[in-house]
């Protein structure tokens, strides 16, 4: 056992206000600093979250570190997770209303007005195009529903970023593990692959989907805040700017609001409410 228990937090990340089970769920561990490579992988794997977040050491001149697990491998960065551990850490007196984050893909800084977060994302790396058949086959879709060009996206995951023809297919759209990883997959760690639908709903709404494989399974993730930077990444690539509400997570009952602005320069930035829904230990 650890000589002492390991302090965690629950949190629902991109939340909305009037409902406290909305949103992406997170655990965020106090201190993982000392733990070994088989425990932090264990941990995420016990707690099944999308990911799980361990605050460590800073490098870099950041505040705080933040190491990244899904159940099954280290992300180099991830939406929510860092929203949600600039919050913790935050608690921890680890930083202020600014908290700066060290994770593989590097620094990210991350501000706070209250319980709201948002965070800056790196430079936006737009990728080749995929061709659209094959990614609308992957996600159920026929090739006419898609908008093309679709590209791979990476402000820290890569990804690809899917503009749908309209609403009706986004909720149609039904993830094929074995197409997506065929037609869509970038060589991302563990093996696995993301496609994120979008569509423009009005002036300044978005809605959109995130359909990725886990083992032999394709699932949903009710709101994935890098995959809305990287969107926000191929927006500044095409010379658009704006900001924009997206939804997200109402096919998975967990209905999702986040924020994302593009600056005239093509500064991406992503943002939401951040809530805690519970705490507790564990003991090794």
């Amino acid at each position: 056992m650890t000589s002492s228990p390991l302090r965690y937090r629950l949190l629902n990340v991109f939340a909305q206000p009037d409902d406290p089970f909305s949103g992406n769920p997170l655990c965020v561990f106090e201190d993982g600093s000392g733990l070994s490579e088989h425990h932090l992988q264990a941990l995420a794997r016990q707690f099944n979250l999308s990911e799980t977040t361990f605050l460590v050491e800073p490098q870099g001149g950041a505040d705080v570190g933040v190491r990244i697990f899904t159940p099954h491998y280290e992300m180099a960065f991830a939406g929510h997770p860092t929203l949600g551990s600039a919050a913790v850490a935050r608690e921890l007196a680890r930083g202020g209303d600014l908290v700066r984050l060290s994770m593989p893909a590097g620094v990210i800084p991350v501000t706070a007005d209250g319980p709201d977060w948002t965070l800056t994302a790196r430079p936006g790396v737009v990728g080749p195009a995929y061709d659209v058949a094959d990614i609308a086959a992957a996600v159920g879709l026929r090739a006419d529903e898609l908008v093309g060009p679709v590209h791979e996206v990476s402000t820290g995951s890569a990804q690809v970023i899917a503009q749908a023809a309209s609403v009706e297919a986004i909720h149609r759209a039904v993830g094929d593990a074995a197409l997506m990883r065929r037609y869509a997959g970038m060589g991302t760690r563990g093996g696995e692959t993301l496609v994120y639908l979008w569509c423009e709903t009005g002036d300044g709404t978005i809605e959109a989907r995130a359909l990725f494989t886990q083992g032999s399974a394709a699932i949903e993730d009710p709101a994935t805040g890098s995959a809305c930077s990287n969107l926000g990444a191929w927006l500044a690539s095409v010379g658009r700017s704006g900001e924009w509400s997206v939804a997200q997570g109402s096919q998975v009952d967990r209905p999702s609001t986040l924020r994302l602005a593009v600056s005239d320069d093509g500064v991406v930035t992503v943002g939401g409410l951040v809530r805690q829904v519970g705490w507790g230990e564990v003991e090794l």
